[in-house]
């Protein structure tokens, strides 16, 4: 009996020990994230690529459907992965810090296994979430004390709190720690705002350089450039952030209420000075014409929460303009949402029951809306991207953004 309980004893013990060597074997297997630059547009600065990284290749420029929570509202995974073909995803740490919480996504073993997705994924820290909580969180240097919007309760984010959530969340691209404050912020703030963000930069990247992913597959992180709407501010923060030579880097704090033409020439400063290897990611933009003029101005990848909230609005893009869903004039149009749609529900579902299924309040149009305008994100990245490659971006961009603005 004894002899049989020590063989046991050793066994459980020679598993444990592989099991050790296979997560130092898969960790070393991982692979850092690089970004291969294929065209780019001979009149404008838009370019086509690929980020690789240990969950799969992104083919830019991309949108990044909006996973809050961990799920893209009304979206089956079964769609985002074979109907829409959605090659990353975003999740928000303030969110996910709450609900579910680090525990039982350690306990899952990532996000990835816990929502099923197993391709790329990034994480937003929470920064912006954290400091639009204006009137029940307090700022200071080491960090931000908060209180939940759930339930009130006090929290408190650090630089290096904030990237050890993001460890245990798992995405493939973090973001580092950062202030967003309002388009409007006067000069002085603004500037001890950015102040602030870089000395939490050196943080985040100094905590990011002491730990290890913990699901053995490569973590990157990616400083965010702020500095509002000055020039000056937004110089400093891009050289900044460039000689910290991380795997990508962001462009923060815009589409925030300043006027578009300002936006891009925030985009413009700051691209002219972010490294030309590294992939380019504008943070919370936009509408379609934004888009397609960010990717003219040199950026890669994108992320709003427009196509899913303003599909269960009922409001629909489509690349002839915009369809309110609520007119009565669809009332009895028995044609195709989108007869060129780009997700089954286009040429399933017709203009007349969807317009039916709002006036309803029923919950399937809601689901049809946010599928719709998804797949149509992602057919404008992709079309955009074919036109980079075939050297005509910036005539098919002149020809689409007028169209785009057209009401149906």
């Amino acid at each position: 009996m004894r002899d049989s309980c020590f063989q046991l004893s050793t066994l459980i013990f020679q598993l444990s020990t592989l099991n050790s060597q296979l997560s130092t074997f898969n960790f070393q297997l991982s692979t850092p994230l690089t970004f291969t630059l294929q065209h780019t547009d001979p009149q404008s600065s838009a370019r086509a690529g690929v980020i690789h990284t240990d969950h799969g290749d992104i083919h830019t420029p991309i949108f990044m459907p909006v996973g809050t929570v961990g799920s893209v509202k009304g979206v089956q995974l079964r769609d985002l992965k074979e109907d829409i073909n959605a090659e990353i995803i975003l999740g928000n740490t303030y969110h996910l810090y709450l609900r579910p919480g680090t525990a039982t996504l350690e306990a899952a073993g990532g996000l990835h296994r816990f929502n099923g997705f197993d391709r790329p994924m990034l994480t937003d820290s929470g920064g912006f979430q954290v400091f639009s909580l204006t009137g029940i969180r307090k700022l200071r240097e080491e960090g931000c004390e908060f209180r939940s919007h759930i339930d009130g309760s006090k929290h408190f984010f650090s630089p290096e709190r904030v990237i050890d959530i993001e460890r245990s969340i798992g995405a493939d691209i973090i973001m580092a720690f950062d202030e967003c404050p309002p388009g409007t912020a006067e000069y002085d703030y603004a500037k001890k705002s950015l102040a602030l963000t870089h000395n939490w930069l050196d943080r985040c990247i100094r905590r990011f350089n002491e730990t290890e992913p913990k699901y053995g597959y490569h973590q990157s992180l990616f400083p965010i450039v702020q500095g509002c709407t000055y020039r000056d501010l937004r110089t400093q923060s891009a050289e900044f952030v460039a000689g910290k030579e991380a795997e990508g880097n962001a462009i923060g704090g815009l589409a925030v209420g300043e006027p578009a033409e300002v936006m891009y020439e925030m985009i413009e400063l700051v691209n002219g000075i972010l490294p030309k290897d590294r992939p380019r990611y504008l943070m919370g933009v936009g509408t379609p014409a934004n888009i397609l003029e960010a990717i003219s101005l040199g950026v890669d990848m994108f992320d709003c929460v427009m196509p899913t909230r303003n599909g269960r609005n009922a409001m629909l893009f489509t690349a002839q303009g915009t369809m309110n869903m609520r007119n009565a004039k669809w009332a009895t149009d028995f044609t195709p949402i989108d007869p060129d749609g780009h997700s089954y529900v286009d040429t399933t579902y017709t203009r007349a029951y969807l317009y039916h299924l709002y006036k309803a309040q029923e919950l399937l149009a809601l689901q049809i809306g946010s599928l719709h305008n998804l797949a149509f994100y992602l057919w404008l990245v992709r079309e955009a991207r074919r036109h980079i490659i075939d050297g005509d971006f910036r005539a098919w961009k002149e020809r689409m953004i007028p169209q785009l603005s057209q009401r149906l």
